[in-house]
């Protein structure tokens, strides 16, 4: 695995590596213990639901990290993930990354990386390995319909304290708790701003507002947003056609009238997945902008 090797960390045995008495039990390359899980790729590249692929603009190595694919612990089993941090016995303040549709591919972990190099121990669980291999499914209507509706929040918030668990007990510091994500991910990080009380900031990047409440998926962020337990970013595209500014802003005034922190910012020319330097939507100068915005929000309010 391109990670674990990059940092020193790719023998498959834990005895032989040294890692179980590091505290880094679980950072390793064995086959995963499934239980019924289904792991989407995470050794291999990027699944796609765009019409055409360009390479990933950034890539982050993992000099000065412990970084690479993880075996979370979980109510029914082992969840498929990925985790970083820097060298050294921390703690870290964690950030917990909320994937996109797309699964925990190379951009996710990238993600990761980046974090772990300003400092942070950083987690992405794969929560729908459940229900289907992300990697072998490209159209997004599909992956809507047939894992990302099928997937219970009470499920995917109890996987993410499983993952934020997971990171504290790897050399991060529960007490400076942060949380981000992507697409499908920015809505799980509203929710999961609901849901967490230890957490000190969200910053939620794009993600729907609205939708239709299920039996399995009873809430929208517009249901949840005065009640998050912690501040929280939200940056958006003026041009993301799927999500319109107006609800973003009535959730933002929901939370504010509850007397909670809430900034949204618009970048009026970006649209969708504007972060996403995989995708022909990547506006290089917002996501820029919204990364120093989102370490300065981190910052501003103890995640780090």
């Amino acid at each position: 695995m391109d990670d674990l090797a990059g940092s020193g960390l790719a023998d498959n045995g834990l005895a032989d590596s040294g890692l179980a008495s590091n505290g880094l039990a679980g950072l390793i390359a064995p086959p995963l213990a499934r239980r019924g899980f289904v792991m989407s790729s995470l050794i291999g590249g990027l699944t796609l639901a765009t019409t055409r692929v360009e390479a990933q603009v950034i890539h982050t190595d993992s000099t000065g990290l412990v970084a690479g694919e993880v075996q979370i612990p979980v109510t029914d089993g082992r969840l498929p993930g990925y985790f970083a941090r820097p060298v050294g016995a921390g703690p870290f303040p964690i950030v917990l990354v909320n994937e996109e549709i797309f699964g925990v591919h190379a951009y996710i972990k990238d993600i990761c990386r980046r974090l772990a190099k300003l400092g942070y121990a950083a987690i992405a669980p794969e929560i729908y390995a459940r229900l289907a291999d992300l990697s072998k499914m490209t159209d997004a209507s599909q992956i809507f319909a047939q894992v990302i509706s099928k997937a219970p929040d009470a499920t995917m918030l109890s996987d993410l304290d499983s993952a934020v668990a997971y990171a504290a007990a790897h050399g991060g510091d529960i007490a400076r708790l942060g949380v981000t994500g992507f697409c499908r991910g920015g809505r799980n990080t509203w929710m999961y701003a609901a849901h967490n009380p230890r957490l000190k900031a969200a910053v939620a990047w794009y993600g729907p507002i609205l939708g239709t409440p299920s039996a399995i998926q009873p809430h929208t962020v517009m249901d949840i947003a005065g009640d998050i337990h912690c501040p929280l970013l939200g940056l958006y595209g003026g041009k993301d056609g799927s999500i319109r500014e107006a609800d973003v802003q009535a959730a933002a005034a929901k939370a504010r009238a509850a007397g909670k922190t809430v900034e949204i910012v618009f970048y009026p020319d970006a649209g969708h997945g504007f972060h996403a330097d995989y995708r022909p939507s990547y506006k290089p100068v917002d996501a820029a902008d919204g990364w120093t915005r989102m370490q300065a929000w981190f910052r501003n309010y103890g995640a780090i």
